[in-house]
């Protein structure tokens, strides 16, 4: 008799769990408490506008090639991918812009237009960035977090230094022209933590920038997740949506199941992708791994203040990616990360997808998403929301050199109150735990509980961390562990 495996959440943790396990043979049922499948990377439209609610960077395509190899696919079975020239487009104070290209080549020019010697600094640190990036990317992160001795390999060990240096110090080596650090500090955003509490190793992000390009699915970020659907049914996976699960249920401290709407479901194991802090809350005080005061300490990743936007006309003077870093990140970070407030003047990030893919939008017009980086757990008012929108919106017009107010036809915004309603977010963070060095690999919270037999979480508050390859590596090291524990 095959056993049954319940799977909280439906994000891509989730369902790469999900795969790896129902090609084992097991019988695997996912619960979604929302409407639609895909957690953060779900999707909506309204008015003939279609928005990606999350994530809407596609990096590190060998990490959802080698997913979906994993079961004789190809990503072109699933969906379409359209690497994008450029690749996105940074706005800065001085009225200045720069584009980055699809190929590193040109990369090199671009920098060397802006600090003379500066390419050859550049060619210096992507070689040691595409050396992490073949150490961590295709070796330790596929590693499930459970030993120190994981991250001890001989080609780990001569990187053993930039592990206590900082990615922001590494970079100031390379070049000092201010555009540029901002350019090469970039990346590591998607960790979740300042450049400077970063790691060195985590270079390796630049390679995924620079290396590997920015890429975009054909309809939109969640084409990946309907991909992963369409696999998962194939291989005889059950989703059950509008099914918020209640209670965790143990006997003797081994997971026996799950209640939802005070239904008492039985399985012979429990693989949460849902927010970790929220799972445990599904368990008695004595089970939880993890303390209130654990989880205070701990350095998040910052929450998003979002708006779906529909524009009546074409917009001119941007790409499909672009950063808006017209004001001081120092400053921003240190509102996000030493000093929680509302920043006072937010660098933003704006996509615009209809720009590659016509179909999100109407005829002639075109979908706008816009995110301000906020530090979580902090207070979101609707009058916050129009406060910043006015902020942004304004600067957008003023940097782009364009008038917009008065071509918007849709909006909606999504905040701090939402990811905790929609997605049990621990402070409402967008992101996870950030990486910094004390919160890497085997110092994350466990994909195992050590509490609860036969009790397996997975996605973006454990290993390997933030971000969305990570959460389908996630997924299959949950996976992993779930198989070696039944095969004991």
């Amino acid at each position: 008799m095959k056993k049954k495996i319940a799977i909280i959440g439906s994000g891509f943790s989730s369902l790469a769990a999900a795969c790896y396990l129902a090609k084992e043979g097991y019988e695997i049922s996912v619960f979604e408490k929302n409407e639609s499948i895909g957690g953060r990377a779900s999707q909506f439209k309204s008015d003939g506008f279609t928005f990606d609610m999350g994530p809407s960077w596609y990096w590190m395509p060998d990490v959802f090639e080698r997913f979906f190899n994993d079961f004789g696919h190809s990503v072109s079975d699933f969906y379409e991918l359209e690497k994008l020239n450029p690749a996105y487009s940074v706005f800065f104070s001085d009225g200045t812009s720069i584009d980055i290209p699809d190929n590193l080549e040109a990369i090199f020019n671009t920098f060397e237009t802006e600090e003379q010697g500066s390419s050859k600094a550049l060619k210096e640190f992507m070689a040691d960035s595409k050396s992490n990036y073949d150490v961590a990317v295709k070796d330790l992160v596929y590693r499930p977090g459970v030993s120190p001795l994981e991250l001890i390999t001989p080609k780990t060990v001569t990187k053993l230094g930039q592990f206590f240096s900082n990615v922001s110090r590494e970079v100031r080596k390379k070049v000092t022209n201010p555009k540029l650090v901002s350019i090469l500090e970039f990346p590591v955003l998607f960790l979740g933590a300042k450049p400077n509490k970063t790691p060195a190793f985590y270079n390796f992000m630049n390679y995924a920038d620079f290396g590997l390009g920015t890429w975009q699915p054909k309809g939109g970020m969640h084409q990946v997740i309907l991909g992963m659907e369409k696999l998962a049914k194939s291989l005889s996976v059950t989703i059950h949506l509008n099914s918020p699960v209640s209670k965790i249920n143990t006997k003797n401290n081994k997971a026996t199941g799950i209640t939802i709407n005070e239904n008492e479901l039985f399985f012979d194991t429990v693989l949460s992708g849902a927010d970790y802090h929220h799972t445990e809350t599904l368990l008695g005080a004595h089970q939880k791994q993890y303390s209130e005061h654990y989880w205070d300490k701990k350095t998040f990743a910052p929450s998003s203040l979002l708006f779906y936007v529909g524009f009546d006309k074409k917009l001119k003077n941007v790409n499909h990616h672009n950063l808006f870093f017209d004001t001081d990140f120092e400053k921003h970070a240190q509102e996000i990360y030493d000093d929680p407030q509302w920043p006072t003047e937010p660098l933003f990030y704006a996509n615009f997808t209809s720009i590659t893919d016509p179909k999100m939008a109407p005829e002639g017009m075109e979908n706008g998403f816009f995110l301000v980086p906020i530090a979580p757990g902090l207070t979101d008012t609707q009058a916050l929301r129009d406060t910043y929108f006015n902020k942004i919106i304004t600067r957008f017009e003023r940097v782009t050199k364009q008038n917009v107010k008065n071509n918007i036809i849709f909006k909606k915004s999504f905040c701090v109150n939402d990811f905790v309603s929609r997605y049990n977010s621990y402070k409402g963070n967008a992101y996870g735990m950030a990486n910094t060095l004390l919160q890497t690999a085997f110092l994350r919270p466990n994909l195992k509980s050590k509490k609860v037999e036969n009790l397996f979480f997975t996605g973006q508050l454990t290993v390997p961390g933030p971000g969305v390859p990570p959460a389908l590596i996630s997924g299959k090291l949950a996976a992993g562990l779930v198989l070696n524990k039944h095969n004991q």
